[in-house]
């Protein structure tokens, strides 16, 4: 085996577990992809021998990376969309693909996401590396140019932030999966006040329509307001699929074959407290959805 190919190997070994810090980070599948690129096209350049610990010299060199485009994303969006939804990861309704479940660990699901876009870089760094893949401060304050004291305050305060907003459904997924059942068979039906029973009364909507649907994009808040959405949306011709999106109940929704949205619905409570849409037609088209082929 030659040195390259034995490289090659060992950086397979930490692929799944790169991509998840680079998608916690990012929130964002192929720039994740591409931060991790970037790690191998780094350690194929570089000299073996002169790296001690192998896992951690990956996983700084993809945070690194990460950062740096978190830092560039912000300085390209003078005026931010507002929403801008994380990409989804979508599985069909009947189990989590093995290739999602190392992105999905940590219990992150889109709602999670969401809060992460509100911290700066390097606060959403810090929370990232340190609570949920457990990288000591010291190699987080070289990261982010700071002390060790700066980098722990860093992530207290993303993590006041994170518990701010309760992000985490129901367990049964079942039990979230009947309760959106119920809320499109009373969209369907244009069952106002059944729609409003299945919502929390301050359930929140997101939509994020991208450059190409600006006027879909948008926030409202409260069980009449989301219910009213609702009705109006069920009127169009759209076909709905059950899915799992981010390992929580959700739905693909398609248009003339076409996948023209996905829905996130966070179940709590039995309740749904929130529902994030992506309909985005550019990043829409850009997700691997071929795990749902035959569904559709």
């Amino acid at each position: 085996m030659s040195e390259q190919d034995w490289l090659a190997q060992r950086f397979e070994e930490h692929r799944r577990r790169l991509r998840a810090v680079a998608y916690k980070m990012l929130g964002s599948v192929s720039e994740a992809d591409d931060a991790v690129q970037e790690a191998w096209l780094r350690l194929s350049g570089s000299e073996p021998g002169e790296i001690e610990n192998l896992s951690a010299w990956l996983t700084t060199v993809v945070a690194r990376v990460s950062l740096n485009m978190l830092r560039s994303r912000a300085v390209r969006r003078e005026e931010p969309l507002n929403p801008h939804l994380p990409d989804p990861i979508v599985d069909r309704a009947d189990g989590v693909d093995p290739e999602h479940e190392a992105l999905l660990a940590d219990s992150v699901g889109l709602a999670m996401l969401v809060v992460l876009e509100t911290l700066t870089p390097p606060e959403r760094l810090a929370f990232v590396l340190h609570d949920m893949f457990g990288v000591p401060f010291d190699e987080i304050a070289r990261l982010v140019d700071r002390s060790p004291q700066a980098a722990r305050q860093l992530a207290s305060r993303a993590r006041r932030r994170v518990r701010a907003h309760p992000t985490t459904p129901d367990v049964d997924v079942s039990g979230q999966r009947k309760v959106v059942n119920a809320f499109l068979a009373a969209a369907r039906d244009g069952d106002f006040d059944a729609l409003v029973a299945t919502l929390d009364p301050a359930v929140m909507l997101r939509a994020d329509g991208g450059t190409a649907l600006a006027g879909l994009s948008g926030e409202v808040r409260g069980a009449l307001e989301v219910a009213r959405q609702a009705v109006m949306w069920s009127r169009v011709d759209l076909t709905v699929y059950p899915a799992l999106v981010n390992g929580a109940a959700g739905v693909v929704a398609t248009r003339n074959g076409v996948v023209f949205t996905i829905a996130s619905v966070i179940v709590r409570n039995g309740k749904i407290a929130e529902i994030d849409f992506l309909a985005d037609p550019e990043r829409l088209a850009r997700l691997d959805l071929t795990i749902l082929d035959g569904h559709p």
